[in-house]
């Protein structure tokens, strides 16, 4: 893709279609199943690895006061859990300028 817009789903599972002459529902079976794993491992441990590209971490957030941007007004934040991506120091070095 050299025209600048992302990858559609389609167009990623017809990638891994020919590229691993794989049936499209076998490649959408992988992606299901690497979803509902990674799901699993966040609960279960707190964090999921893909090797070279992204480590997925389960964080929790404290509860915190904040400000409206509209008035100006203080507002509490409740606390919350959330899941940050970290990205490969390999993907990042191929990606970025050095």
């Amino acid at each position: 893709m050299t025209d600048g817009k992302r990858m559609s789903k389609t167009e990623l599972f017809k990638h891994f279609t020919e590229k691993f002459g794989m049936k499209r529902t076998e490649v959408s079976a992988l992606f299901d199943e690497l979803q509902s794993l990674s799901e699993a491992e966040l609960r279960r441990a707190g964090e999921f690895v893909l090797p070279g590209m992204v480590k997925l971490v389960r964080q929790e957030r404290q509860a915190r006061m904040g400000r409206n941007p509209a008035t100006g007004a203080q507002i509490h934040i409740p606390a919350k859990t959330v899941v940050k991506a970290r990205i490969a120091k390999q993907l990042k070095d191929a990606v970025l300028p050095s």
